[in-house]
């Protein structure tokens, strides 16, 4: 830790006390919540991913509209947040209420928590949160306890420590959810990361950890520190990247997975503080790196140069311009640089962003949104591509490697992992579209391109998990407890081992128990311009109403048991939009019944010369 603010983190680790009442009864419910279901294990994979969606963005709703389809996640999974996607930096307390208590909240209300592990934001939200109220609040308490003996300790130097800027990333204080959800600014911390660790062991991640003060992993039902893994997928405000670029990444990263990629990872080295900071670690991840067969090298320059094989870059350095290097960027890559403002992606800013990463072919990178004060705990130390070339997801091994997050912008696809052991998943038992009543047992398998084993096997249904069973064994489904219609049915391998990457089939299914029925329809479709209406249609006999959905967004609701709707097609954002839809019965949710959702494919209006990707403005 930086030495002098070790006595200041101690008071703000008390102060939690002064915060009772403060929004703590949520807080306690979704943590009895996660806890009473604790998964004992780690590994993350789609199914343990919100992805929060700022339903005023064209940008962000398109961006969600790809990646959901990228990596299979459940609509169940999908969160709508309204925010004004001019606003790219806010307030803590509007922060909390606005964004990180509504996603606590529906994690709750949607049965979740003991499986959510990301909290993963498309783009168009604030990526600048102001913690000065917090550090206001911090100071007050402190001054009207009855034993302040804690705060006094603080003098004679009871003012806040300038290292510890005032300004936090949205996806570092989401990282630290515990402390940031209750006002308490113990998220400054710089060791306030108990996943945190050096390169000799990796770990994969779930949010039912508890970490103790030196980063155990503590007993199931210990109380400790509790994380949520949180990366933005794409900014594109400011300084940051087109939206074609944003789809572009994701869709490289995408197919990066499991490739065991033969690139290298290359360590700059130079007289910068910037790169003085972090490279008496280079040698050693270098060699942890080769005892992996993963090539590395340590190089003397600000760039590598003429490089065709980049498939990881650590960089210090203000500024710098990739392609006067003459080096190629690989699918899968994360590249960074240690610098001041990397994270700031607001016009005008100074030096380069991490946006010039992602432009040419990375698949994360990470910035500090304001003046770090070169402290090493707040970025990524030179191990982040060990735990990545383990096989782990690329926000594993971020989160792994940095010490003090709070100031840390990390943006880029969470779920890439180009050195994972993905096993490929068989289920007998049913077969993909078929129509089943009562108990159903299925048996699932799996191989591994290396040599592995399962560990256990998942059932999901739609987003919620179902059963856990170890290889082998039955696992059992009775359908009549599901609503009739449309389900998926999603079984996940899970490797044997600290890592525990995890493999998946998804078999989509119609449930028939209970005699309903429902039918919808979309038109146009498959394929629609922006500038076009959707009309769609259902049909459910002896349904009181009809829910339109896109993901868990509510588009309209047709009274009665038939109806239509208009909906334009711009509200869907670009790109693959999937409409759902539930004839709903009033005081029976057993009798309610799914349709087959339908996926539009938006594309922008024509216009003259090449058809390119864009979107702007705001939704209403």
């Amino acid at each position: 830790m930086y030495r002098p603010l070790h006595r200041f983190v101690i008071a703000m680790r008390v102060f939690v006390i002064a915060m009772r009442g403060r929004f703590c009864a949520l807080v306690c419910c979704w943590l009895l919540l996660a806890t009473s279901n604790a998964r004992l294990d780690a590994g993350s994979g789609p199914e343990n991913v919100l992805l929060v969606v700022n339903r005023r963005s064209t940008n962000s709703l398109t961006i969600a509209n790809h990646y959901q389809q990228l990596r299979q996640i459940p609509p169940g999974n999908v969160l709508t947040l309204a925010w004004d996607p001019k606003v790219e930096a806010t307030d803590v307390a509007t922060f909390r209420k606005e964004i990180l208590l509504p996603i606590l909240r529906a994690i709750e209300q949607r049965r979740l928590g003991p499986q959510i592990d990301y909290v993963v934001y498309s783009s168009d939200f604030p990526t600048m949160i102001d913690i000065d109220g917090d550090i206001k609040s911090f100071y007050d308490a402190g001054a009207n306890f009855e034993q302040p003996a804690w705060y006094l300790k603080l003098d004679p130097k009871a003012e806040w420590p300038k290292p510890l800027t005032k300004v936090a990333s949205i996806t570092g204080l989401t990282y630290l959810w515990q402390p940031a959800a209750v006002g308490n600014p113990a998220y400054v911390d710089l060791r306030a990361n108990g996943y945190a660790r050096e390169g000799d062991s990796s770990l994969g991640f779930s949010s039912s950890m508890n970490f103790g003060p030196k980063g155990e992993v503590l007993p199931p039902g210990a109380m400790g520190r509790r994380f949520l893994l949180s990366v933005m997928l794409g900014v594109t405000a400011g300084r940051g990247n087109s939206l074609q670029e944003v789809i572009e990444y994701l869709q490289r990263s995408t197919a990066a997975d499991g490739t065991f990629p033969r690139g290298t990872i290359y360590y700059c080295e130079n007289d910068n503080i910037r790169s003085r900071a972090r490279d008496a670690g280079f040698p050693t991840a270098v060699r942890q790196l080769k005892s992996l067969g993963v090539e590395a090298e340590l190089i003397r320059g600000l760039l590598p140069s003429k490089k065709d094989d980049v498939q990881g870059a650590m960089v210090g350095a203000e500024s710098f311009q990739w392609q006067t290097s003459g080096s190629k960027i690989l699918p899968g890559a994360i590249c960074e640089h240690f610098t001041s403002f990397g994270g700031d992606l607001r016009a005008g800013a100074g030096q380069t962003p991490l946006s010039e990463w992602l432009r040419y072919g990375a698949a994360g990178s990470s910035g500090t949104v304001t003046e770090p004060f070169a402290i090493k705990d707040k970025f990524p130390l030179p191990c982040i591509h060990v735990h990545y070339a383990r096989g782990c997801t690329l926000a594993e091994a971020f989160y792994q490697s940095v010490a003090g997050p709070y100031q840390l912008l990390i943006v880029g696809d969470p779920l890439c992992r180009p050195w994972a052991n993905i096993p490929l998943v068989s289920v007998s038992g049913v077969k993909r579209r078929a129509t089943v009543r009562g108990v159903i047992t299925l048996t699932a398998s799996a191989k591994f391109p290396k040599d592995s084993a399962v560990d256990r096997f998942e059932l999901f249904v739609d987003e919620l998990r179902y059963a856990v069973c170890k290889p082998g064994e039955p696992i059992v489904l009775d359908t009549a407890a599901l609503a009739d219609g449309y389900h998926e049915l999603r079984v996940v391998a899970v490797e044997a081992g600290p890592i525990a990457t995890r493999g998946r089939t998804v078999l989509p299914v119609f449930t028939a128990n209970h005699g309903r029925s429902i039918e919808l329809s979309v038109d146009p479709q498959p394929k629609v311009s922006d500038d076009a209406v959707l009309a769609i249609a259902a049909n459910s006999p002896g349904s009181s109403e009809i829910v339109i959905m896109q993901d868990c967004r509510l588009l309209g609701k047709i009274p009665g048991e038939s109806g239509k709707l208009q909906i334009p097609a711009a509200a869907l954002g670009l790109g693959p939009a999937r409409i759902r839809a539930v004839g709903v019965v009033e005081g029976k949710p057993q009798q309610y019944v799914w349709a087959e959702p339908v996926t539009v494919e938006v594309s922008p209006r024509q216009t003259t010369g090449k058809k390119v990707l864009s979107a702007s403005g705001s939704q209403p």
